[in-house]
């Protein structure tokens, strides 16, 4: 079993190209798609490198580590918003989809940021946060001013004359009511996450071609692609009919209820015909709805919509202190493999921003297993059919920070929830073990760059504690270490770029019940690979199917790898990737 700690909500990303068949892996087959081939690298820029002093990252500490970046073989950056905002929800509430954030830097600093990227041959994601905006943006300020304003339709209002709304749950908000009272024009507006996040009424032609215009700002600039932040909650029914009582108590019963409304799928179409098929660009959204029904009407070629579906339901395995049993972790990964094997396209990921550390809740961030662990679970991001998306610091092994009281943390969606707590006489001290693990701050510390104070991220005071343990675990010293987890990372994305069977090939999962590890098949024509994990801190032993002997190794986070025939012996979370006979 392995510590873990329940997730944060339900998301889904969707990477939209053009409508492409399934391609084979000749170098001259016109159909071979890069971004199926990429490997993913997500920086939360407010946490990566600061170059003035403030405490908060920067675009030019980006700029600074791009070689940094270059040299993990990453060949896309995905970067959190960097807009201007007040920063309720750090970033994710915009008030100018046209402007830098002051604390990340000047236009002519991402203009150079993204000139720097692509030098280096590594493309660009923009987040494109459009299912709300910030209460301070423009268009809510003219919209809150009177009833007959213009901009009033821009955002989803109910008149108090009506009386109070149907209930709906919001995410962030502190009473878990979705509907806040404005006085100014005796309405209430809707927010689906905080206060001070109006949800945009997509429903709008205006609203729509605004978000066009602002897709088309940027990628006139030259951005790669634009990953759409909770884009699957962007189409509503209006009149908001009443949704059974307790739904919210169940988090798939959300994406039920809020997800995937009327309509989407003709926004996305209309996004495709403006935005997308006009650039050289395409689109990441979050949001695969509740169903492989959902994910398919979404991702299928014929559809003309998206095609590559990030799935979360692997994020809710473990959601209990009490651990995981590997079992489930493998039917997911493995229900989910099958049912796009012939059409559609998964992305493979165990962290990003939202959620806490991977080696914290799916490895063991002990001292002694750390290390190991990180490997392994690299190994299994790296080596599943499905593009890669790798969280800034997950290359070193960086764990959870574990903050013990509500004074230390910085997320609204943890000071909100322990208000809600408190307020309705909930356990506090239970929520408080739970936000220990579960919350997105443990995700977000700053990067450790080297031993020195505040890791090297800031000659400040970071806006968020750096761990502790960066003396332990930084780049610096991982760079000069051959065995560590920096270099490790490094050899398996090199692995995966040479060898399309680890791309493109067939998965077969082998051993379902066992319980330490996790064992499966890469098959692409002759080239047959091997995949063995050990989830567990105890020695495993197990005995490959009838017909099939391990080969050559090809890489191994140990030293060596006891096999003889088709017994296989692995050490404590031991990942050995090789060949078969």
């Amino acid at each position: 079993m392995n510590k873990s700690f329940p997730g944060f909500f339900l998301l889904a990303i969707l990477i939209s190209c053009n409508n492409q068949p399934e391609p084979t892996v000749q170098d001259t087959d016109p159909n071979r798609t890069w971004w199926k081939e990429a490997v993913i690298y997500q920086i939360y820029p407010r946490s990566f490198k600061d170059t003035d002093g403030d405490g908060v990252g920067d675009l030019r500490g980006i700029i600074e580590k791009l070689d940094y970046i270059q040299s993990l073989g990453v060949n896309m950056v995905w970067l959190n918003p960097i807009y201007s905002s007040p920063n309720a929800d750090n970033g994710y509430d915009i008030s100018d989809y046209r402007g830098i954030m002051d604390e990340f830097g000047t236009m002519e600093d991402f203009d150079e940021m993204l000139k720097g990227m692509h030098d280096r041959g590594i493309k660009f994601v923009m987040d494109v946060v459009v299912n709300h905006s910030s209460d301070e943006h423009e268009w809510f300020r003219q919209s809150r001013s009177s009833r007959d304003n213009p901009y009033r339709d821009y955002y989803h209002w109910w008149p108090a004359e009506k009386g109070k709304p149907p209930y709906r749950w919001s995410y962030f908000d502190a009473e878990g009511n979705a509907w806040q009272y404005d006085s100014l024009t005796d309405a209430y507006y809707l927010h689906y996450f905080a206060e001070k996040q109006p949800d945009l009424k997509w429903e709008n032609p205006k609203v729509r071609q605004e978000v066009y215009d602002i897709m088309k700002f940027w990628a006139d600039k030259g951005v790669d692609g634009f990953r759409l932040d909770a884009f699957q909650f962007v189409a509503k029914d209006t009149t908001f009919p009443k949704l059974p009582e307790g739904y919210e108590k169940d988090v798939k019963n959300v994406i039920k209820h809020y997800g995937m409304g009327p309509n989407l799928h003709d926004y996305l179409r209309e996004m495709n015909r403006e935005v997308l098929s006009q650039y050289d660009v395409f689109a990441v959204s979050e949001g695969a709805g509740s169903t492989f029904e959902d994910a398919h009407n979404l991702v299928d070629a014929d559809r003309n919509e998206l095609q590559m579906a990030y799935h979360f339901e692997g994020m809710s395995v473990g959601n209990s202190l009490e651990g995981y049993a590997l079992s489930e972790f493998k039917e997911v990964y493995t229900r989910w493999d099958s049912a796009f094997a012939q059409e559609g396209w998964l992305s493979i990921f165990l962290a990003n921003h939202d959620v806490p550390r991977m080696v914290s809740k799916f490895g063991n961030d002990s001292p002694e297993f750390r290390a190991p662990s990180s490997k392994m679970l690299n190994t299994f991001i790296l080596s599943m059919r499905g593009t890669p998306y790798c969280y800034y610091g997950d290359e070193l092994g960086m764990t959870n920070i574990s903050f013990d009281s509500i004074g230390q943390y910085r997320d609204i969606a943890a000071i909100n929830g322990y208000k809600k707590v408190a307020s309705a006489g909930g356990d506090v001290e239970q929520y408080l073990k739970e936000l220990k693990f579960l919350s997105r701050d443990n995700g977000r510390t700053p990067m450790q760059w080297d031993g020195s104070e505040h890791a090297g991220f800031t000659a400040g005071t970071p806006w968020l504690p750096v761990n502790p343990n960066y003396t332990q675990i930084n780049v610096q010293a991982q760079e000069s270490d051959p065995n560590s987890c920096l270099n490790y990372f490094r050899k398996m994305v090199r692995l995966r770029k040479d060898n399309p069977v680890l791309v493109y090939g067939g998965y077969e999962l082998l051993l379902p019940e066992h319980e330490q590890v996790y064992a499966y098949t890469r098959t692409l024509g002759e080239a047959k690979m091997l995949v063995l994990l050990n989830f567990s801190a105890e020695n495993a032993r197990i005995e490959l199917p009838a017909g099939l002997e391990a080969g050559e190794v090809l890489i191994n986070n140990y030293d060596a790898v006891e096999a003889a025939g088709s017994e296989v012996k692995l050490l404590p979370y031991q990942a050995v990737i090789c060949g078969l006979k």
